[in-house]
């Protein structure tokens, strides 16, 4: 049988006494292997459940009469989607001990593989009678998500409404009944009594354990941006780089400017040329025509500026 790694720091003092207790009927090596096999079930159930299923699955080859290891290899199958094991596991777990705590879990089992008629019946079991609040509002849960699948989605508005809804005080399980409601009236096509609950639902949820504050804000239309997003941080960091250069702006003036420059320049040669064919032609003329005196040079339209004369300017061409 293959071992999976385990940390040192893993002992199985980390698991419920009542755990342990159970364990007592192992031998002390066998016991304390089992024990941190489970502990690395419990620690990985939500990052890693995967892993968690592994380990699960080895705890239950060593001691699969036990009921606390047939209850976390359920509840590792459950979190996998391995809807046909976690059922076997729960049943197991309850013939072991007699409980009915796992009753809404296993009707939810019954629900993933696609049979909400069965998980609709086993609301109305007399077992429901023996869970506590939090089990009876779970049980609740799950019965309206097996009407919601059977297309009832009415009826599973109506399932919802409950005193544990309507109260005021907030309990474990107000955010997530209240989130739950207004999902159902979602699907029910009534979405403004559904934004109040959403509402309601963020209100008893400060640790945002359910998604109720972005859908709230999804139905308000607005969005939100996680600052710590890859593409958000790229962003940011070429906005910066534009700064640092000068940015668009400044870019786009200095390219005008470049553009501005060179034009004058090529302003400034074409009269340079122009001035070049003139002197030559006056040059070519003086051959053809006998010398002219100082006075007629002087009176001259090609007369030569006196120096410090301005000189026309050369025209410039709009970039």
């Amino acid at each position: 049988m293959r071992r999976l790694p385990i940390p040192e720091d893993v002992t199985g003092l980390e698991i419920d006494a009542d755990v342990r207790q159970e364990l007592k009927s192992l031998p002390k090596t066998l016991a304390d292997d089992v024990a941190r096999n489970l502990v690395m079930v419990a620690r990985l159930l939500d990052s890693e459940p995967e892993e968690a299923y592994a380990y699960s699955r080895v705890a239950l080859r060593l001691a699969s009469r036990v009921a606390a290891v047939r209850e976390a290899a359920g509840f590792a199958s459950y979190v996998t989607e391995r809807y046909s094991e976690a059922l076997t596991e729960f049943r197991a777990s309850r013939r072991m001990t007699g409980r009915a705590d796992l009753w809404p879990v296993m009707a939810d089992c019954e629900r993933g593989l696609g049979r909400p008629e069965r998980a609709l019946a086993m609301a109305g079991e007399p077992e429901v009678k023996q869970l506590d609040k939090a089990g009876q509002v779970e049980m609740r849960l799950v019965a309206a998500g097996a009407r919601s699948d059977m297309g009832q989605l009415e009826a599973a508005v109506v399932t919802l409404q409950s005193p544990e809804l309507a109260s005021n005080s907030v309990q474990p399980w107000t955010a997530r009944l209240r989130y739950a409601y207004a999902e159902a009236l979602i699907a029910a096509g009534r979405e403004e009594e559904a934004r109040d609950w959403f509402a309601k639902a963020a209100d008893a949820d400060p640790e945002g354990l359910t998604n109720a504050a972005e859908r709230l804000a999804e139905i308000d239309g607005l969005e939100f941006v996680d600052a710590l997003a890859p593409e958000h941080a790229e962003d940011e960091d070429e906005a910066d780089d534009a700064a640092k250069d000068g940015g668009p702006a400044e870019d786009e003036a200095d390219a005008g400017d470049d553009a501005e420059d060179e034009a004058e320049a090529d302003a400034g040669d074409d009269a340079e040329d122009e001035d070049e064919e003139e002197d030559e032609d006056d040059e070519d003329e003086a051959d053809d025509e006998p010398a002219a005196s100082e006075e007629t040079f002087l009176s001259s339209p090609f007369q030569e500026p006196e120096a410090g004369a301005e000189q026309p300017a050369a025209d410039r061409k709009d970039s």
